[in-house]
């Protein structure tokens, strides 16, 4: 295990995440956070590498043919909320709470994982190889996030996504589809008649997504859910439009894939005069079973599972992985956004108990099944 305590890894990690708050990190622009955390790495003298603004590295014993775990967050933040009364880039600590912009989404839970990995790299004869990986473009779905460094990694057989979730175990996400619809119709002047206008030909459509209801409902996620958000058309008071636009949030349970859903809704809508084009089809939903033994090391302490409706790093990943942080999803993007100390004190020692019961576990019951066998 680490040379150094928990205690001294706690402190070591709020510091650090006031100075990532001191630092401007917005989506693809993450530079100076990354060199932030390449500092860590180097302090801690941890081998690491870096691709555009994402870092990783592995621990010190990693060996092929182990299954590999990743533990993961993200450093790049949103703009700040308008309504902010408090300066975004200045790291406050008042009563008991750490306030700065990505304080809670997600820098709590990157300095935690951090310390989380540190304190396991110097392990020997661990049971899973482990990988701790720093990414960008979360927040944006970026093309240079953590779906850009995966192929740099072995085949990942589980993963800790850092997200805030109050240290509970979201053992399944949505995933987003962003549709762009266009309804079209006849243009003509305002002051004749015309029976296919492009806005009245959009009520039906609107209709249909109110109405539609999927099949499948999850356990965990429920159904999937689809908003028009967005309804763009015409330009002059007096000239009917050729064309109406709709865009459309459609968050995915863990029954479908977004392929299966985008076809659905083609099949339900689609005609000569309305068109579906999906903005892109990777955000998938995510889950791991009830019964892993990750999951299960978590509610041996304590944790309760749920189902999480927002987003992250975790559509891009194949493998089961659980969303789990310190933090309240509820602050994410919100003005004066702020983390309490104690959540991320509690965050590393939940973290490295979680983690230990399930290396333990999976250590026994290799035992175990080599005892069977002999």
């Amino acid at each position: 295990m680490s040379l150094k305590t928990i205690h001294t890894l706690t402190e070591e990690a709020i510091s650090l995440l006031k100075s990532l708050i001191a630092t401007p990190s917005f989506s693809s622009e993450e530079e100076n956070t990354a060199k932030l955390i390449e500092a860590w790495f180097s302090n801690n003298n941890i081998p690491f590498k870096r691709e555009n603004n994402n870092i990783w590295a592995f621990n010190k014993h990693f060996a092929e043919g182990k299954p590999t775990l990743l533990l993961n967050s993200h450093h790049d933040t949103v703009k700040p909320n308008q309504a902010y009364t408090l300066d975004p880039f200045e790291a406050i600590e008042k009563e008991g709470k750490l306030f700065g912009l990505g304080s809670n989404d997600a820098g709590g839970c990157l300095v935690s994982l951090m310390a989380t990995f540190t304190y396991f790299y110097e392990a020997e004869n661990l049971p899973y190889n482990i990988v701790m990986v720093a990414s960008a473009e979360e927040e944006s779905s970026g093309p240079n996030g953590l779906n850009s460094v995966l192929k740099h990694l072995p085949e990942l057989d589980c993963a800790i996504v850092g997200e805030p979730t109050e240290m509970q175990l979201a053992i399944a996400e949505k995933g987003l589809l962003v549709l762009d619809v266009t309804v079209t119709g006849t243009p003509g002047h305002a002051a004749h008649p015309n029976n296919d206008m492009a806005i009245y030909n959009t009520f039906k459509v609107m209709e249909w997504f109110r109405e539609y209801t999927f099949e499948k409902v999850s356990e965990v996620l429920g159904p999937v859910k689809m908003t028009v958000t967005q309804i763009n058309a015409g330009k002059q008071h007096n000239v009917v439009p050729a064309e109406c636009n709709l865009v459309v949030d459609v968050r995915v349970n863990d029954c479908y894939t977004n392929l299966e859903v985008l076809e659905t809704i083609k099949s339900g809508i689609e005609s000569d005069k309305v068109k579906v084009k999906p903005r892109s089809m990777h955000l998938n939903s995510s889950s791991i079973a009830k019964e892993h033994a990750l999951v299960q090391a978590g509610v041996a302490l304590g944790r309760t599972t749920y189902g999480s409706p927002t987003l992250s790093d975790q559509s891009v990943l194949s493998c089961q992985s659980l969303k789990l942080g310190p933090g309240l999803s509820l602050r994410s993007h919100s003005a004066d956004e702020f983390i309490y100390i104690n959540e991320i004190k509690e965050g590393i020692e939940l973290y490295i108990k979680i983690l230990s019961q399930f290396l333990n576990y999976t250590t026994k019951t290799a035992e175990e099944a080599t005892l069977k066998q002999q």
